[in-house]
């Protein structure tokens, strides 16, 4: 398909059945190229809803001062990382970007001035997770940034206006994880089958998930007053605030489910999240 074929798909884009919302935990790089429970749940995923005309990741390892989003033809693979093998850095996920979906989303956001921005690309936290779930790199992939001296509320409010993209075809993933907190991680036990979690991650993460199913986004927002351990869960907002870009677009009686919904390394929890 050409780049003038991909640009046309949003122009104009007619109403579709609303797209379902995905925050998902995306852990370790490792799971862009390991056959495992997480990225086998990914690739299930992918089948189980419809396919998007394109894709808006909300990664947490795109912190700027202001909001942006990827505007590019063609964004590029970000390795953002290190120590791990070069099979992982020989990736490549050529997906295409979309201007005038760009474009689009940028004026529905009335919140702030979204800037369009040309330098960026796919970093791991969306790369890692739609090779997994489109492997064929052949829908339109753009990433819109968090501005990371705004309070959680902002970022809450700020994704409400992208809700017409919901009706476009348009696949909104929030990426990070609930509980992050990578300074405790016991790698001694985090490949464990079962999984392993330390007491306070796994009372955190049922709370998460209690607020989530109840519809309580007021105390999610506001998750330093949740709970004692909110600190060791959040020690940064940084993987947390995807999950509020994705609560946002929740809209009445809509169906909530969980998958991955597991912990490693005593500190991380993959636990996922589907809306609609």
């Amino acid at each position: 398909m050409t780049k003038n074929e991909f640009n046309s798909l949003v122009e104009n884009l007619p109403n579709t059945e609303r797209m379902p919302v995905l925050f998902i935990g995306h852990g370790s790089p490792m799971n862009a190229i390991e056959n495992n429970s997480f990225s086998l749940r990914w690739k299930l995923l992918a089948k189980e809803i419809p396919t998007p005309t394109a894709v808006i990741c909300i990664s947490a390892h795109w912190l700027t001062q202001g909001t942006k989003i990827t505007a590019m033809d063609f964004p590029a693979t970000i390795h953002d990382f290190g120590g791990f093998p070069q099979a992982l850095f020989d990736v490549q996920y050529n997906a295409p970007g979309n201007r005038k979906l760009a474009e689009e989303t940028k004026n529905l956001i009335h919140t702030t001035n979204v800037e369009l921005n040309h330098e960026w690309g796919l970093d791991h936290g969306t790369w890692s997770v739609v090779k997994q779930m489109y492997p064929l790199a052949n829908i339109p992939i753009l990433q819109l940034s968090i501005d990371y001296y705004q309070k959680p509320q902002y970022h809450y409010n700020l994704a409400k206006e992208l809700a017409q993209l919901r009706n476009k075809g348009v696949l909104i993933i929030g990426s990070g994880n609930m509980v992050h907190n990578l300074r405790m991680v016991d790698f001694a036990r985090i490949n464990d089958a079962e999984g392993y979690g330390f007491d306070w991650a796994l009372e955190l993460n049922e709370l998460f998930k209690k607020n989530i199913i109840e519809g309580n986004h007021k105390a999610l927002i506001e998750y330093e007053s949740l709970h004692p351990a909110a600190k060791l869960a959040i020690p940064t907002p940084d993987h947390y605030l995807p999950l509020l870009y994705s609560l946002a677009l929740q809209k009445n009686n809509e169906n909530i489910s969980f998958f991955n919904d597991k912990t490693v390394g005593g500190s991380l929890t993959m636990t996922s999240v589907r809306i609609g």
